[in-house]
């Protein structure tokens, strides 16, 4: 394991720091296994979640603070976090009654929620960071140094986390989301999805608009990029939804200042541009859900109706006088791609108004299953459909 060191936000970064930090950034420690087994924990009341006949829930692994998800190329489950420190979980052979073995890659990064897989590396944002680690699957005892991708990405906390994931066209896609719950940034450098080469070059903006995309996908078929925003805050109980939205052309406006949920003019900014002038949502959800992870089911173990339909992590509301979220839901596509239907999944994880886990991640693994990260309970569940 190594632990690797952010550079403090007040720092003003001398030239060829990125080089440097490339030489530097890890400091060599003993490896240390962080979670011990899911059996030798306290067990998590997965009794309470509710789900559709047929379906089945586990606790396959503890991560703390779990967040996005993603896989090895030999089915290593890396978990990136809010928490610091980024995980790889190595799953039991199916039918094994062994405990998965989960290893720290890193420790000390700065909120390094964001995780992708290619070639053998595994990339990990860390707020104005890119970082990578070559030969991850190789080396999981000895974790390789990490090498910067890029450190040019804003710093501030406000939506500070990144989510991200390599698309269908090679590129590494990275957000920066508003730096305030409602505010019109003066560069174009917040409130958008970019991508990238896998070196950290040629950056584009693929998307404006976009106050806090926290998951993203590309539809199976048509390769389109579809993503979770999360609405702005202060507008009482029911206003305004969050969103589920589908770009079809790189560069389109979905909003953000001036209009919500497709229809609601912002009571500060509405009055500067119609609500006409942006990409609608492909579906509203619901007011303060939080949806953070979402992935288009591409496996085979559920039932045939649930392929290429859109499974989403709803964190959680926290500023609203009744709580919503905490759960997974479901929106369904018909044949053309057009969402037709919004619904619980799984829920359970809010019990009146006590909450005792939040769904951050969804991810479909190798075997078909549909596995949820949980920052708050720090778990991994997997759902699989046992008839």
């Amino acid at each position: 394991m190594f632990m690797v060191i952010d550079v403090p936000r007040r720092v003003k970064r001398p030239p060829g720091l990125a080089a440097r930090l490339a030489r530097a950034l890890a400091v060599s420690t003993s490896l240390l296994s962080v979670c011990g087994p899911v059996s030798g924990q306290a067990a998590l009341p997965l009794d309470r979640i509710r789900l559709p006949p047929g379906f089945a829930i586990e606790t396959v692994a503890r991560v703390p603070s779990a967040r996005a998800m993603t896989w090895g190329a030999e089915g290593t489950l890396f978990v990136g976090t809010s928490g610091g420190g980024v995980y790889a979980v190595t799953l039991p052979r199916a039918g094994s009654a062994d405990a998965a073995r989960v290893r720290a890659v890193a420790t000390g990064l700065r909120d390094p929620s964001g995780v992708a897989f290619r070639n053998g590396a595994l990339y990990v944002s860390a707020v104005s960071r890119i970082v990578r680690f070559d030969d991850i699957e190789r080396r999981l005892d000895t974790p390789p140094q990490p090498v910067v991708v890029t450190d040019a990405l804003p710093r501030d906390g406000h939506h500070g986390r990144k989510f991200i994931a390599f698309g269908p066209d090679g590129k590494l896609y990275v957000p920066v989301g508003a730096p305030c719950n409602i505010c019109l940034p003066e560069t174009e450098q917040y409130a958008i999805i970019t991508r990238m080469d896998p070196d950290g070059t040629n950056r584009e903006i693929v998307a404006r608009g976009v106050r806090n995309t926290v998951g993203f996908d590309w539809h199976p078929q048509t390769k389109e990029l579809w993503f979770t925003d999360n609405g702005r805050d202060m507008l009482g109980d029911d206003l305004p939804p969050c969103e589920l939205n589908r770009v079809t052309k790189p560069g389109q406006h979905f909003g953000y200042p001036f209009c919500h949920g497709g229809t609601i003019a912002d009571p500060e900014f509405g009055g500067q541009r119609a609500c006409s002038e942006f990409v609608a949502p492909a579906q509203n959800l619901g007011p303060h859900v939080a949806p953070l992870g979402m992935r288009f089911y591409t496996g085979t173990q559920f039932p045939p109706a649930y392929r290429n339909q859109v499974f989403i992590a709803e964190h959680g509301s926290w500023n609203r006088s009744q709580k919503i979220g905490y759960r997974v839901t479901l929106v369904r596509l018909d044949g053309n791609g057009k969402a037709v239907s919004y619904e619980p999944f799984a829920e359970g994880w809010l019990q009146g108004q006590q909450a005792w886990g939040r769904p951050a991640d969804v991810s479909v693994g190798p075997d078909g299953a549909l596995y949820v990260s949980d920052d708050s309970a720090g778990a991994i569940y997997r759902i699989r459909y046992t008839r």
